[in-house]
Protein backbone atom coordinates (compact mmCIF):
# COMPACT_ATOMS: atom_id res chain seq x y z
CA UNK A 1 0.00 0.00 0.00
CA UNK A 2 1.32 3.45 -0.88
CA UNK A 3 1.90 6.00 1.92
CA UNK A 4 -0.95 8.17 0.56
CA UNK A 5 -3.40 5.26 0.43
CA UNK A 6 -2.43 4.22 3.96
CA UNK A 7 -2.96 7.76 5.24
CA UNK A 8 -6.42 7.96 3.64
CA UNK A 9 -7.44 4.59 5.08
CA UNK A 10 -6.35 5.55 8.59
CA UNK A 11 -8.18 8.86 8.35
CA UNK A 12 -11.44 7.17 7.24
CA UNK A 13 -11.29 4.61 10.08
CA UNK A 14 -10.69 7.37 12.65
CA UNK A 15 -13.68 9.33 11.36
CA UNK A 16 -15.98 6.30 11.58
CA UNK A 17 -14.90 5.49 15.16
CA UNK A 18 -15.39 9.07 16.37
CA UNK A 19 -18.77 9.44 14.68
CA UNK A 20 -20.14 6.11 15.92
CA UNK A 21 -18.77 6.21 19.46
CA UNK A 22 -20.12 9.55 20.71
CA UNK A 23 -22.93 12.08 20.54
CA UNK A 24 -20.74 14.95 19.45
CA UNK A 25 -21.63 16.48 16.09
CA UNK A 26 -19.31 15.46 13.28
CA UNK A 27 -16.49 17.90 12.55
CA UNK A 28 -14.05 17.83 9.63
CA UNK A 29 -11.24 18.53 12.16
CA UNK A 30 -10.88 15.10 13.76
CA UNK A 31 -7.60 15.50 15.62
CA UNK A 32 -4.61 17.76 15.67
CA UNK A 33 -1.95 16.59 13.25
CA UNK A 34 1.52 16.38 14.82
CA UNK A 35 3.94 18.91 13.40
CA UNK A 36 6.49 17.04 11.28
CA UNK A 37 10.04 17.34 12.49
CA UNK A 38 12.87 17.72 10.01
CA UNK A 39 14.97 14.55 10.17
CA UNK A 40 18.23 16.50 10.60
CA UNK A 41 17.05 19.41 12.74
CA UNK A 42 18.78 18.26 15.94
CA UNK A 43 21.84 20.32 17.03
CA UNK A 44 24.49 17.66 16.16
CA UNK A 45 23.45 17.84 12.49
CA UNK A 46 23.99 21.61 12.40
CA UNK A 47 27.58 21.76 13.71
CA UNK A 48 29.11 22.02 10.24
CA UNK A 49 26.67 24.57 8.80
CA UNK A 50 29.34 27.29 9.08
CA UNK A 51 31.05 25.75 6.03
CA UNK A 52 28.03 26.20 3.72
CA UNK A 53 28.47 29.05 1.26
CA UNK A 54 29.97 30.31 -1.99
CA UNK A 55 33.72 30.67 -1.42
CA UNK A 56 36.93 31.84 -3.00
CA UNK A 57 39.77 29.75 -1.58
CA UNK A 58 43.25 31.07 -0.79
CA UNK A 59 46.49 29.69 0.59
CA UNK A 60 47.01 31.36 3.95
CA UNK A 61 50.52 32.34 2.85
CA UNK A 62 49.21 34.04 -0.33
CA UNK A 63 45.93 35.86 0.39
CA UNK A 64 45.99 37.83 -2.88
CA UNK A 65 45.62 35.02 -5.41
CA UNK A 66 42.80 32.44 -5.18
CA UNK A 67 43.74 28.80 -5.63
CA UNK A 68 40.16 27.61 -6.11
CA UNK A 69 36.48 28.38 -6.02
CA UNK A 70 34.31 26.21 -3.81
CA UNK A 71 30.58 26.01 -3.33
CA UNK A 72 29.27 24.14 -0.31
CA UNK A 73 25.53 23.50 -0.28
CA UNK A 74 23.18 21.90 2.22
CA UNK A 75 21.25 19.23 0.30
CA UNK A 76 18.77 16.42 1.03
CA UNK A 77 16.70 18.47 3.49
CA UNK A 78 19.82 19.82 5.15
CA UNK A 79 21.18 16.39 6.06
CA UNK A 80 24.22 16.50 3.74
CA UNK A 81 26.89 19.07 2.89
CA UNK A 82 27.98 18.84 -0.74
CA UNK A 83 31.22 20.58 -1.70
CA UNK A 84 32.10 21.41 -5.32
CA UNK A 85 35.78 22.41 -5.52
CA UNK A 86 37.24 23.93 -8.71
CA UNK A 87 40.99 24.53 -8.47
CA UNK A 88 42.67 27.14 -10.64
CA UNK A 89 45.20 24.45 -11.62
CA UNK A 90 42.46 22.22 -13.09
CA UNK A 91 42.13 20.09 -9.95
CA UNK A 92 38.43 19.39 -9.36
CA UNK A 93 36.73 17.53 -6.55
CA UNK A 94 33.50 16.96 -4.70
CA UNK A 95 32.86 15.88 -1.15
CA UNK A 96 29.77 14.69 0.69
CA UNK A 97 29.65 15.14 4.45
CA UNK A 98 27.01 13.81 6.85
CA UNK A 99 26.51 13.23 10.57
CA UNK A 100 26.06 9.49 11.08
CA UNK A 101 23.53 9.45 13.91
CA UNK A 102 23.95 5.71 14.43
CA UNK A 103 27.64 5.96 15.33
CA UNK A 104 27.59 9.63 16.43
CA UNK A 105 30.42 10.55 14.05
CA UNK A 106 30.85 12.90 11.08
CA UNK A 107 31.69 11.19 7.79
CA UNK A 108 33.12 12.71 4.60
CA UNK A 109 33.79 11.10 1.22
CA UNK A 110 36.00 13.07 -1.19
CA UNK A 111 36.48 12.26 -4.91
CA UNK A 112 38.42 14.08 -7.65
CA UNK A 113 38.78 14.33 -11.42
CA UNK A 114 42.07 12.43 -11.15
CA UNK A 115 40.41 9.35 -9.66
CA UNK A 116 41.35 10.03 -6.04
CA UNK A 117 39.20 8.79 -3.18
CA UNK A 118 39.52 9.83 0.46
CA UNK A 119 37.23 8.78 3.32
CA UNK A 120 37.63 10.60 6.64
CA UNK A 121 35.61 10.65 9.85
CA UNK A 122 35.63 12.39 13.20
CA UNK A 123 33.84 14.75 15.54
CA UNK A 124 33.00 18.38 16.22
CA UNK A 125 35.20 19.41 19.12
CA UNK A 126 35.81 22.79 20.77
CA UNK A 127 34.23 24.69 17.87
CA UNK A 128 36.21 22.79 15.20
CA UNK A 129 35.35 19.94 12.85
CA UNK A 130 38.18 17.39 12.99
CA UNK A 131 38.12 14.49 10.50
CA UNK A 132 40.84 11.93 9.80
CA UNK A 133 41.42 8.76 7.81
CA UNK A 134 43.81 6.83 5.63
CA UNK A 135 44.98 8.22 2.29
CA UNK A 136 45.81 5.03 0.39
CA UNK A 137 47.36 6.99 -2.50
CA UNK A 138 49.88 8.64 -0.14
CA UNK A 139 50.26 5.67 2.17
CA UNK A 140 49.62 7.98 5.10
CA UNK A 141 47.04 9.05 7.63
CA UNK A 142 45.53 12.49 7.05
CA UNK A 143 43.75 14.88 9.37
CA UNK A 144 41.64 17.86 8.38
CA UNK A 145 40.43 20.64 10.65
CA UNK A 146 37.73 23.20 9.77
CA UNK A 147 36.86 26.18 11.95
CA UNK A 148 35.06 29.51 11.50
CA UNK A 149 37.44 32.47 11.59
CA UNK A 150 36.38 36.13 11.31
CA UNK A 151 33.49 35.31 8.98
CA UNK A 152 35.65 32.98 6.90
CA UNK A 153 36.47 29.28 7.23
CA UNK A 154 39.97 27.96 7.85
CA UNK A 155 40.88 24.44 6.69
CA UNK A 156 44.16 22.94 7.84
CA UNK A 157 45.40 19.49 6.81
CA UNK A 158 48.35 17.41 7.98
CA UNK A 159 49.72 13.93 7.29
CA UNK A 160 51.57 11.29 9.28
CA UNK A 161 53.39 8.11 8.28
CA UNK A 162 54.29 6.94 11.79
CA UNK A 163 50.83 6.30 13.18
CA UNK A 164 50.30 9.82 14.48
CA UNK A 165 53.53 10.32 16.43
CA UNK A 166 54.57 13.19 14.19
CA UNK A 167 52.47 15.25 11.79
CA UNK A 168 53.62 17.21 8.72
CA UNK A 169 51.65 20.17 7.27
CA UNK A 170 49.84 19.37 4.04
CA UNK A 171 47.93 22.58 3.26
CA UNK A 172 46.47 25.60 5.02
CA UNK A 173 43.52 27.26 3.29
CA UNK A 174 41.07 30.04 4.03
CA UNK A 175 37.59 30.15 2.47
CA UNK A 176 36.39 33.72 1.88
CA UNK A 177 32.89 34.63 0.75
CA UNK A 178 33.01 35.01 -3.03
CA UNK A 179 30.88 38.18 -3.11
CA UNK A 180 33.32 39.97 -0.82
CA UNK A 181 36.50 38.84 -2.56
CA UNK A 182 35.20 39.51 -6.06
CA UNK A 183 34.36 43.10 -5.21
CA UNK A 184 37.41 43.95 -3.10
CA UNK A 185 40.26 41.48 -3.48
CA UNK A 186 39.63 40.50 -7.09
CA UNK A 187 38.08 43.36 -9.10
CA UNK A 188 36.87 42.38 -12.56
CA UNK A 189 39.68 42.72 -15.13
CA UNK A 190 39.31 45.18 -17.99
CA UNK A 191 38.58 43.93 -21.51
CA UNK A 192 42.19 44.68 -22.46
CA UNK A 193 43.45 42.59 -19.53
CA UNK A 194 41.12 39.72 -20.47
CA UNK A 195 42.37 39.84 -24.06
CA UNK A 196 45.97 39.52 -22.86
CA UNK A 197 45.03 36.62 -20.55
CA UNK A 198 43.20 34.74 -23.33
CA UNK A 199 46.00 35.29 -25.85
CA UNK A 200 48.60 34.01 -23.38
CA UNK A 201 46.40 31.08 -22.37
CA UNK A 202 45.84 30.01 -25.97
CA UNK A 203 49.56 30.29 -26.71
CA UNK A 204 50.25 28.16 -23.62
CA UNK A 205 47.72 25.59 -24.84
CA UNK A 206 49.31 25.35 -28.31
CA UNK A 207 52.73 24.88 -26.69
CA UNK A 208 51.30 22.09 -24.51
CA UNK A 209 49.86 20.36 -27.59
CA UNK A 210 53.24 20.56 -29.32
CA UNK A 211 54.97 18.95 -26.30
CA UNK A 212 52.15 16.43 -25.67
CA UNK A 213 51.80 17.93 -22.18
CA UNK A 214 48.50 16.37 -21.08
CA UNK A 215 48.64 17.96 -17.61
CA UNK A 216 48.61 21.53 -18.96
CA UNK A 217 45.97 20.64 -21.55
CA UNK A 218 43.81 19.11 -18.80
CA UNK A 219 44.03 22.33 -16.78
CA UNK A 220 43.00 24.60 -19.66
CA UNK A 221 40.31 22.45 -21.33
CA UNK A 222 36.76 22.54 -19.95
CA UNK A 223 35.23 19.23 -18.93
CA UNK A 224 32.65 19.43 -21.75
CA UNK A 225 35.13 20.68 -24.37
CA UNK A 226 34.44 19.90 -28.04
CA UNK A 227 36.66 20.32 -31.11
CA UNK A 228 35.46 20.22 -34.73
CA UNK A 229 38.34 19.56 -37.14
CA UNK A 230 38.75 20.88 -40.66
CA UNK A 231 37.53 17.49 -41.94
CA UNK A 232 34.36 17.64 -39.83
CA UNK A 233 35.45 15.14 -37.15
CA UNK A 234 34.67 15.89 -33.52
CA UNK A 235 36.89 15.33 -30.49
CA UNK A 236 36.20 15.56 -26.76
CA UNK A 237 38.59 16.53 -23.98
CA UNK A 238 39.27 12.89 -23.19
CA UNK A 239 40.10 12.22 -26.87
CA UNK A 240 42.73 14.97 -26.95
CA UNK A 241 44.26 13.97 -23.61
CA UNK A 242 44.48 10.33 -24.72
CA UNK A 243 46.24 11.39 -27.92
CA UNK A 244 48.74 13.52 -26.01
CA UNK A 245 49.50 10.70 -23.57
CA UNK A 246 50.03 8.25 -26.42
CA UNK A 247 52.67 10.63 -27.90
CA UNK A 248 51.61 9.39 -31.31
CA UNK A 249 51.92 12.85 -32.87
CA UNK A 250 55.32 14.57 -33.03
CA UNK A 251 55.47 18.24 -34.03
CA UNK A 252 58.39 19.95 -35.70
CA UNK A 253 56.41 23.15 -35.85
CA UNK A 254 53.18 24.35 -34.26
CA UNK A 255 52.68 28.10 -34.11
CA UNK A 256 50.00 30.65 -34.89
CA UNK A 257 49.90 34.08 -36.46
CA UNK A 258 47.25 36.77 -37.10
CA UNK A 259 45.88 36.23 -33.61
CA UNK A 260 42.74 38.20 -32.75
CA UNK A 261 40.89 38.10 -29.40
CA UNK A 262 37.38 39.41 -28.78
CA UNK A 263 35.75 39.44 -25.32
CA UNK A 264 32.07 39.73 -24.42
CA UNK A 265 31.63 39.67 -20.62
CA UNK A 266 32.41 36.05 -19.66
CA UNK A 267 32.91 34.74 -23.21
CA UNK A 268 35.97 35.18 -25.40
CA UNK A 269 36.67 34.12 -28.98
CA UNK A 270 40.15 33.90 -30.47
CA UNK A 271 40.94 33.41 -34.16
CA UNK A 272 44.36 32.76 -35.70
CA UNK A 273 46.21 30.99 -38.49
CA UNK A 274 47.91 27.82 -37.25
CA UNK A 275 50.84 26.17 -39.04
CA UNK A 276 51.43 22.49 -38.26
CA UNK A 277 54.28 20.26 -39.37
CA UNK A 278 55.29 16.85 -38.04
CA UNK A 279 54.35 13.18 -38.07
CA UNK A 280 51.22 11.36 -36.99
CA UNK A 281 51.88 7.69 -36.29
CA UNK A 282 54.89 7.92 -38.61
CA UNK A 283 53.03 9.70 -41.43
CA UNK A 284 54.21 13.22 -42.30
CA UNK A 285 51.89 16.23 -42.35
CA UNK A 286 52.46 19.88 -43.20
CA UNK A 287 49.42 22.13 -43.29
CA UNK A 288 47.99 25.49 -42.35
CA UNK A 289 44.52 25.90 -40.86
CA UNK A 290 42.46 28.73 -39.47
CA UNK A 291 40.96 28.09 -36.07
CA UNK A 292 38.34 29.73 -33.90
CA UNK A 293 38.54 28.97 -30.17
CA UNK A 294 35.93 29.89 -27.56
CA UNK A 295 36.85 30.45 -23.92
CA UNK A 296 34.46 30.91 -20.99
CA UNK A 297 35.16 32.58 -17.66
CA UNK A 298 34.58 30.27 -14.67
CA UNK A 299 35.09 30.92 -10.94
CA UNK A 300 38.39 29.04 -11.31
CA UNK A 301 39.53 31.07 -14.35
CA UNK A 302 39.11 30.97 -18.14
CA UNK A 303 38.51 27.55 -19.72
CA UNK A 304 38.75 26.47 -23.37
CA UNK A 305 35.26 25.14 -24.20
CA UNK A 306 34.99 24.91 -28.00
CA UNK A 307 37.33 24.86 -30.98
CA UNK A 308 36.76 24.78 -34.73
CA UNK A 309 39.37 24.52 -37.50
CA UNK A 310 39.02 24.95 -41.24
CA UNK A 311 41.37 24.94 -44.20
CA UNK A 312 42.05 28.24 -45.96
CA UNK A 313 40.85 28.63 -49.53
CA UNK A 314 43.36 27.66 -52.29
CA UNK A 315 43.93 31.33 -53.12
CA UNK A 316 44.65 32.18 -49.48
CA UNK A 317 47.30 29.46 -49.29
Amino acid sequence: MSPIAHWLQVGMISAVVLFAGGNLPWSPILAAEPTPTAPCAAPPFRHFDFWAGDWDVFDVGNPATPVAHARVDLILDGCVLREDYQGTDGHQGQSFTIFDTTRKVWHQTWVTNSGQLLVIEGKFESGEMVLSGEDHAKGALVRGEWKPENGNVREIAATTTDGGKTWKPWFDLVFKHAAATSAVDNPRPSVADDQKIIAALDTEYQAAVKENDAAVMDRILAADFMLVSSSGETYSKSDLLAEARSRRVHYERLDDTDQTVRVWADTAVITARLTEKGTDDGKSFDKTVWFCDTYFRTPAGWRYVFGQAWLPSPKAR
